[in-house]
């Protein structure tokens, strides 16, 4: 293998690990929008309350595994 293949495999994994990363940026701003708008509903304080921090563990839960399932289908087609 000569230096320019080499150095287009190593392009094209980068380039490939910044679509991962933007990819996981997008999905991070999606569930945060989800579930804050759909947990947090008193005012913001130091902390969240017992309510409102169980919704979001399980919303969040809830969006990562739906996220998951959506592209398990997508790849078995």
């Amino acid at each position: 293998m000569d230096a320019s293949a080499l150095n287009n495999q190593r392009f094209k994994a980068l380039i490939e690990e910044e679509k991962t990363k933007a990819l996981t940026n997008e999905l991070v701003a999606k569930l945060t929008l989800v579930c804050w708008d759909k947990c947090v509903t008193g005012s913001i304080g130091s902390s969240f309350s017992r309510s409102e921090a169980s919704c979001l563990s399980n919303c969040a839960k809830r969006f990562a595994e739906v996220k998951l399932m959506t592209m398990q289908r997508f790849t078995e087609r």
